[in-house]
């Protein structure tokens, strides 16, 4: 910005300064959508269809790994999910032990070309919805929100899970995949995608919902409110029985232990279920009210 001013003598000077103008807009309406997750989150409890093909895959190589070990990089795309799982200290050692060498790229890609067929051949067995999703998606829904859903699943796999979660009546308004956008979780272009199909914003209007630190960083990353669950997700990895079976201080030690890792990656909220999540939604609704921002 110029600006002129006359000093004493009459003489015209010209003053130069630099204004910076910031708009500021704080959005104030309404949620207008939830992301969430699938495996752990809204079916297959405890997230065990991942778990049982590593598990399957690592043994055919003559390679054992812990259940810990297959859930590594649980929510990425799954071969960013084999690549944690070849990065962990104790079955990277044992990879060196067998084979001479660490993984090669193409190891790697032949390892995920027998994971695929493996993944395919089991998914239908895992699309149960967890207790309380669908009577929240219907609590969604009667508040005006549209339902989109993320995973760490490539198409070809969502293919065969979510028709089979919808003949058991869990059927979100969009389903982005991360081979169909330019990356996976971490990423935010799930999300993005969801937005545009979903014909939903500002991302500030939307709650993304998942087990793992990587939805949380995924929704974090679009600008959104997280919230996390524990108990049927991944980081707690039981049964729905088993966990129907822990006394109440147990399970909230579970519950606690995963929270930590939830609020570290930073979730806004963590729930233990997703039947809590309607009164999440009031919460959030109230920070907007106030001009809050994810």
């Amino acid at each position: 910005m110029v600006g002129c001013v006359l000093s004493g003598g009459s003489q015209l000077v010209i003053v130069e300064a630099l204004v910076q103008f910031t708009h500021r807009h704080s959005y104030r309406g309404p949620l207008r959508a939830v992301i969430l997750d699938w495996a752990g989150t809204a079916v297959d409890y405890g997230s065990f269809a991942p778990l049982a093909v590593f598990l399957q895959l690592f043994e055919q190589r003559g390679i054992h790994i812990t259940p810990a070990d297959a859930r590594a990089g649980m929510g990425r795309m799954k071969k960013d999910h084999l690549r944690a799982i070849l990065e962990r200290p104790a079955v990277a050692q044992a990879w060196q032990a067998r084979y001479g060498t660490p993984p090669t790229p193409d190891q790697i890609d032949d390892l995920f070309q027998q994971f695929v067929p493996l993944q395919l051949s089991i998914l239908k067995d895992y699309a149960d919805p967890i207790p309380g999703l669908l009577e929240t998606v219907a609590e969604c829904r009667r508040r005006g929100l549209k339902i989109g859903s993320t995973t760490g699943y490539l198409r070809s796999m969502m293919d065969i899970l979510a028709p089979a979660a919808a003949a058991r009546g869990y059927r979100p308004d969009s389903l982005v995949c991360p081979d169909d956008v330019p990356a996976g979780r971490p990423a935010p272009w799930m999300c993005f995608q969801n937005a545009m199909n979903l014909g939903v914003y500002p991302m500030s209007a939307i709650v993304k919902v998942g087990d793992t630190p990587v939805d949380i960083e995924e929704g974090l990353n679009a600008g959104m409110w997280t919230v996390g669950v524990t108990l049927t997700g991944s980081l707690t990895g039981l049964t729905q029985a088993e966990v129907a079976a822990l006394a109440p201080a147990a399970r909230e030690a579970l519950h606690d232990r995963a929270a930590e890792q939830l609020y570290q990656a930073g979730a806004h909220y963590v729930i233990q279920e997703i039947g809590e999540f309607p009164f999440i939604l009031e919460q959030i609704q109230l920070c907007l009210n106030y001009g809050e921002q994810p």
